[in-house]
This record gives structure tokens, sequence and C-alpha cells, in this order.
């Protein structure tokens, strides 16, 4: 049995109810530029990944990083106006990362968003305790699926990554914790348990209430023997 060490979070719509203001932004944004898209479709295809890449995949052409750090910061501006006053948790998200450091777990973040939307979340979580790290998506890593990110996260807490527990909501997350050699942990707050299944991932729950009430952190060690 190999023992679990450390849980490391995505954050969009796996810490915080975000993602249906995510769309929502693309919506205004494209709006804005005249553009039509199918938002769900393109929410498949960049959930998870960079900003850079998010603004590459939407114009479907190279994209100078100039232009691109301009493009992500307009439509993150709009993400954070629009879901500034309806912020939430992804219920019970605070009370297990607490339940669970002080069971002496390490707790990391490893993200997509940039550094305004970290630090627009973290403000509103007030998580107590922090992080020890947070592994964005604006410091020149690949986006997931790549598990540059997660990988990242796990040497900057000093744990190998087979001791390390992914908490993700989307498909591209939970198969960059699968190429992190990392087991995982479905948030189903956006996507099915169908959509988010793999052989490492350990469960698949709406929330972490519900997570908590399957007495997780007790079973985690025989969940991976």
């Amino acid at each position: 049995m190999i023992p679990v060490e450390a849980f490391i979070f995505d954050m969009d719509g796996t810490m915080i109810d975000s993602m249906p203001w995510h769309a929502k932004a693309w919506v205004e944004f494209t709006r804005r530029r005249g553009m039509a898209i199918d938002v769900p479709d393109l929410m498949a295809r960049t959930t998870g990944r960079t900003g850079t890449e998010c603004i590459r995949e939407l114009l479907q052409r190279e994209v100078e990083q100039a232009e691109a750090d301009a493009l992500t910061r307009e439509k993150e501006d709009i993400y954070r106006e629009l879901f500034g006053p309806s912020f939430a948790e992804v219920a019970g998200f605070r009370t297990f990362a607490a339940h669970a450091s002080v069971q002496g777990y390490k707790l990391a973040v490893g993200t997509a968003g940039d550094i305004h939307n970290v630090a627009f979340a973290m403000a509103r979580l007030s998580m107590e305790p922090e992080p020890l790290t947070i592994v964005r998506g604006d410091e020149g890593l690949p986006g997931k699926p790549q598990p540059a990110i997660f990988l990242e996260a796990a040497r900057r807490i000093g744990v190998a990554p087979e001791r390390c527990v992914v908490f993700e909501d989307a498909p591209f997350g939970i198969e960059a914790a699968r190429r992190a050699g990392m087991h995982a942990v479905a948030v189903c707050s956006t996507h099915s348990a169908q959509e988010l299944a793999g052989p490492h991932v350990l469960a698949a729950v709406r929330d972490y209430n519900e997570l908590m009430n399957t007495d997780f952190l007790e079973r985690i060690h025989v969940a991976i023997a």
C-alpha cells in the first residue's frame, strides 16, 4: 500500500462553483467581437487549459503572446465581474480541506487560472490553513491534459506523485492526473461521473459534503490499497 500524503485541488469547478460564470464570460467576450460560438463545445475544448491556450483555441490561429495576454485579461475581468456578486465554493470544500489538513495531509492547488483569478478566489475563500503552494496557468507550464501543473505542485511540496490525490471537475484534469501518475477524485459539479471516469479515480461525488458523508478521509488508504 502506498500512503497518501497530499491532496492537489484544481480551482475552477473544484474549489469554487465558477464554471457557469466562465461560460457566461465567454458569451459576453465574444458578443463584444461579433463572434458566434458554440459555448458547450468551446468549454469542452478549453476547460483546464491556460488563458493563452484558450484564446488560441477560440480564434483557431496562432496568437502573439502580448495579444493573448490582453484578450485573456479582458475575458477574465468579465468573469470576475459576473461571478463576484454570486461567489460560492463547491459545497463543503473549506470544511473538507480543513479536516484533511488536521489529519496531516499536505494541501496544494494546481490550476490553469491566472494570478488575478487565483487572488480573486483565495481572498473570498479565506482558507484556514492556506494551501502550501498554488501552481498557476500563467507560470509558463502547459495546461491540462498535460500533467505539468500537477507535477510541479507535487514537486513544490516535496511529495512523490504516486502519493498525491488530485481533485478535479473536468475531463482534461482527470486525464492530467492520470498522466502524472496520481489518483483522482471526480468532483461532478459540471460533468457526469461517466465523463470523469478512469481506473485511477477513487470516487465521484457531487460535492465535498457527499465526500465527507462517505468517510473518505478515513477510507482513502483502503481505496488505493
